[in-house]
């Protein structure tokens, strides 16, 4: 496998936990170096203008009725116009993920990255001597079973105990064939350490 080739997982379709399609791609940078990066679906347009046009209608017809009795209230219909606006701008800052990152390096450690709509990233860096394994786990979740790939950091005064948990994947949360072709991976530049 040559720097930067793509690995054979881009010809698979994938969803996540509740069935929206996901992609997930990969990239191999050397024998050491691999990168994962699941995307979920953008923002889509017309789903913000529909939530949108109902709190604003929603919004109008309490302006109307409160109109005819309280004559001229108008804050009804400004208050929900900046809510909504104020709720969007916070939903695309803090909560919607396009795309999650996860680039494992053999002899230095794992970076995780999170790429939100609003064009805002954050990236944690975990060292490889604080990392006792990559796992796939598993949870219940609303009366269901869910699988998650994540990261054993371990105990410093046990060296065989495990002291936290990181989860990988959280917005995407991809499924478990998705996570398996990740796991196999992250094992292969584990096992080379």
């Amino acid at each position: 496998m040559q720097n930067g080739e793509h690995f054979g997982m881009e010809d698979e379709t994938y969803t996540d936990i509740d069935g929206k399609a996901i992609s997930l791609e990969c990239q191999s940078h050397s024998g050491f170096c691999r990168e994962f990066t699941v995307s979920s679906a953008k923002v889509s347009i017309s789903r913000v203008m529909v939530y949108t046009c109902a709190v604003w209608m929603t919004a109008y017809i309490i302006f109307f009725f409160t109109e005819l009795l309280l004559f001229q209230n108008t804050a009804v219909l400004s208050s929900a116009i900046i809510i909504t606006l104020v709720g969007m701008m916070i939903h695309i800052h803090f909560v919607k993920v396009d795309h999650e990152t996860l680039l494992v390096i053999g002899s230095l450690g794992v970076q995780v990255s999170s790429s939100y709509a609003s064009g805002r990233e954050s990236t944690d860096f975990i060292e490889m001597d604080k990392i006792k394994d990559i796992v796939i786990n598993e949870a219940i979740h609303m009366q269901r079973v869910i699988y998650y790939l994540c990261i054993l950091l371990k105990d410093p005064s046990d060296p065989s105990g495990v002291s936290s948990v990181v989860p990988l994947f959280q917005s995407s949360k991809p499924r478990l064939n998705c996570l398996v072709k990740v796991y196999r991976s992250c094992q292969e530049i584990l096992a080379k350490c």
